[in-house]
């Protein structure tokens, strides 16, 4: 039994030790997975701790670059705007300079414009004081200026005379007289008669208005106002100026007249000197007669016309006895020597045509009167003075007018013509003869038709004799009337067209 029990016992013990041993392994074992589970806590702790710690620093080097990255573009952003504003600065410096440079430039260019100014005006001032000194230069040399080469058609003027009478002699003295050439605004017209009985010729010229004294003596520039300021003529030296004008005026007429004329048919000349001009108290028109001479050849000659101190007033008043206008400047007239008479004329009282004609009138329906009072109105539409004559005591005249033109110049007679034929040569002819015997410097030949190629030879020849045929006369009255006509020919002529007339 003891055995038995001490078997169990050992058994028991056995197992309790083996229980006992296996407790303690297990314990050993729980123990040691508690310190390796502890341990691999721990690991995983720690390792958790590390990935922690490497997320954190990884953040932290992360947030350091986002940091950097941030300071870094902050840094480039300022940078930038550094640069952006030095830029602009720069810019701003440049435009102020460009500014400032273009400021000085335009103040440069202002003085200069301003200098230059001045210049032009001083220079405007010393051209215009030159252009007047060169005027009464030019007043004061009219008789050295005159015209020298009279004196070789003296003897073609006494082989008109003789071949052809008084009338064409006079008729070609007036020509030559009219083509003297004289400064602006002093050409005068002329008119003239001869009286072989006396061996004298009668010259009545247009004297020279005010106008042709410049009443201005010199030009300055003032500064103050940049203008340039004409300086006034002392109205004392413009009226001697001007009577020494018409004194030089009718000695260099009286001298060229002289040359032309034949000594054989001229001995003497009476020049009488008229001037047109308007009344200052009433505002008419006037022609006083300024100078009156007769001057003898003789006499004449004994003058030095080219002697630099020869006083044009003086020698008139002093040795040719001249009546001269004690205030010519005021036209104060004087009695003439000889006048023209130009009475033989016998006028009739003037009609205003075109204001009662239509606005395209027929000048073939026209009655002859109105027709001829519409020659005259176009004639002093032109520059002339003209008058109708009266149709029973015309001979042969149609119209007077008197023309101022230099070239031109003196008495010329019209004839008007409303045909609607062609004009035959005898009208032509006509004309021509009264031109010779009213002593006219001039013949116009006015027509609505045509004339043909004898007329206009025969004028050309004649050189004194002016045609209008019907659409130059259209042509003029369009021109110096406003006035636009018909001319109802029944066929035209050869080379018009129905533009001319229509």
């Amino acid at each position: 039994m003891a055995k038995r029990k001490s078997l169990l016992a050992k058994m028991y013990a056995a197992h309790q030790k083996t229980k006992e041993q296996r407790r303690r392994a297990e314990e050993r074992a729980r123990r040691e997975y508690e310190v390796e589970a502890r341990r691999f806590e721990a690991q995983v702790a720690k390792e958790a701790e590390q990935q922690r710690r490497a997320e954190e620093r990884a953040a932290q080097a992360q947030l350091k670059q986002q940091q950097q990255a941030e300071r870094a573009r902050q840094q480039a952003a300022a940078q930038q705007e550094k640069e952006r504003r030095a830029q602009a600065a720069a810019q701003l410096r440049e435009q102020q300079r460009q500014q400032a440079e273009a400021k000085r430039e335009q103040q440069r260019q202002a003085v200069e414009d301003r200098l230059l100014a001045v210049q032009r005006r001083l220079a405007e001032a010393e051209f215009r004081t030159e252009a007047v000194r060169a005027q009464i230069t030019g007043l004061e040399r009219l008789l050295q200026d005159r015209n020298r080469s009279l004196v070789a058609s003296s003897r073609w003027a006494e082989d008109v005379f003789n071949t052809q009478g008084s009338e064409p002699f006079v008729a070609a003295l007036q020509q030559a007289l009219a083509m003297s050439i004289y400064p602006d605004n002093m050409q005068g017209s002329c008119a003239a008669m001869y009286r072989p009985e006396a061996g004298e010729l009668l010259v009545e010229y247009e004297l020279p208005r005010q106008s042709a004294v410049p009443i201005v003596a010199a030009y300055r520039y003032v500064r103050s106002k940049d203008f340039v300021q004409p300086e006034p003529r002392k109205e004392a030296e413009i009226k001697k100026l001007y009577e020494e004008l018409i004194a030089r005026v009718a000695l260099r007429t009286l001298a060229e007249a002289f040359d032309i004329a034949p000594v054989t048919l001229v001995s003497g000349i009476v020049f009488n000197g008229y001037v047109s001009a308007k009344d200052r108290a009433t505002g008419k028109p006037i022609r006083p007669l300024l100078i009156s001479i007769h001057a003898t050849r003789d006499a004449f000659a004994e003058i030095l016309l080219d002697e630099p101190e020869l006083d044009p007033v003086m020698c008139l008043r002093g040795y040719l006895n001249a009546v001269i206008s004690p205030h010519p400047y005021d036209f104060e007239a004087v009695r003439p020597v000889i006048q023209f008479d130009l009475s033989k004329y016998k006028f009739v009282e003037e009609m205003d045509v075109v204001a009662g004609l239509d606005s395209r009138p027929d000048l073939l329906t026209l009655k002859p009167v109105e027709f001829e009072h519409l020659i005259r109105q176009l004639f002093e539409a032109i520059g002339m003075k003209s008058w109708v004559t009266q149709a029973s005591r015309d001979e042969g005249v149609d119209g007077v007018a008197v023309n101022e033109d230099p070239i031109v110049g003196g008495l010329c007679v019209i004839q008007a013509k409303r045909y609607s034929k062609i004009v035959g040569l005898e009208a032509v002819h006509a004309l021509a003869g009264v031109m010779n015997d009213k002593c006219a410097a001039k013949g116009v030949l006015v027509t609505t038709s045509w004339v043909g190629k004898a007329s206009r030879d025969f004028a050309a020849r004649n050189g004194r004799i002016e045609i209008i045929e019907g659409r130059h006369l259209k042509a003029m009255l369009l021109e110096h009337l406003g006035l636009d006509v018909l001319i109802s020919l029944p066929k035209l002529p050869p080379g018009w067209e129905q533009s001319d007339v229509l």
